[in-house]
């Protein structure tokens, strides 16, 4: 029995999806690059920015999953998923589903109401995506973005900092090669025959048209971070022009991730390139050590004084 009762709960922990919370990191953004990481109450309250994202997501994964769950059966990998492999049935689903959504409710309550207004627009959007939208071609890789947008608007609401317009574009441009990388990756799969049985609007997709839209997505995310790097609004408010040298990261960034698509045959799950290639995670600490050193130095040279 106790046995069953833990394989349970493993099971409704792989339903909720932990591996894609990564994601949500994108709360954070505004924190970071508003100056005040190390200001302990804003950090506080984005992280519970965060873990109310973590619960609202968790909830769109198993609506997901619930009305998905034919077409995952016939998938490689997601007929493996709890409700697909009835290791869980749909109503234990949505009772879990409804346990997290209290949760997520209650968090939201300690925040502020624009906080709200973004989490219940990202649930919405969510829901308009899993049952409509993703059949749709582009426009389904177009609600995608603007959940990573939500995101680091909900992020920047709850401390109650402005977020630059450069940023914004970056994000869009970011998730919309995330998503058209999905796509690619779906479409290069081996049993790629039967890809319309496992997502419709794949159907409508192939490889050189995400090719050229993702050359145009990676394009905008390096023009756009680089123009955030040297706007006059970030100069003034780091009162340097030195941010301009985490550009390269991001180029290697981008550059990397589509040699892992094009020769690797990656991509199909983003969160799986970015926790294990080894070349990305490295590239991406170093860009947050420069960023963080450029964008803290006098706060970290006053707390040295002391």
């Amino acid at each position: 029995m106790r046995y069953i009762i833990h394989l349970k709960i493993l099971k409704l922990i792989e339903l909720i999806r932990p591996k894609q919370w990564l994601k949500n990191l994108f709360v954070f953004a505004p924190i970071l690059f508003a100056g005040h990481l190390l200001n302990t109450n804003l950090f506080l309250k984005n992280i519970l920015a965060f873990i109310a994202f973590c619960g609202v997501s968790s909830i769109v994964y198993i609506i997901n999953d619930i009305s998905d769950v034919e077409s995952d059966r016939v998938h490689k990998k997601k007929r493996f998923r709890p409700i697909a492999s009835q290791d869980v049935t749909v109503r234990q689903a949505l009772f879990f589903a409804v346990i997290i959504a209290l949760i997520t409710i209650l968090i939201s309550l300690k925040l502020s109401f624009l906080f709200a207004v973004f989490i219940i627009s990202y649930f919405v959007i969510n829901l308009f995506y899993s049952f409509s939208v993703k059949h749709i071609v582009i426009l389904d890789v177009f609600f995608i973005s603007i959940g990573f947008i939500l995101r680091m608007e909900a992020g920047a609401a709850a401390i109650g900092v402005p977020i630059s317009s450069w940023m914004i574009l970056t994000t869009i441009f970011l998730s919309l090669f995330l998503g058209i990388s999905k796509r690619r990756a779906e479409l290069s799969q081996p049993d790629s025959e039967h890809v319309d049985k496992q997502r419709k609007v794949l159907s409508q997709y192939d490889v050189p048209f995400t090719d050229q839209m993702n050359t145009v997505a990676a394009t905008g995310t390096i023009i756009c971070y680089a123009l955030y790097t040297v706007s006059e609004k970030t100069i003034n408010t780091f009162h340097t022009e030195n941010l301009i040298y985490t550009t390269p990261f991001v180029i290697y960034g981008m550059f990397r991730y589509m040699y892992l698509i094009h020769k690797k045959n990656l991509g199909e799950s983003p969160e799986q390139i970015v926790t294990k290639d080894i070349s990305i995670i490295i590239n991406a600490f170093f860009w947050f050590i420069t960023a963080f050193l450029i964008i803290y130095k006098d706060k970290l040279f006053s707390v040295l004084k002391l």
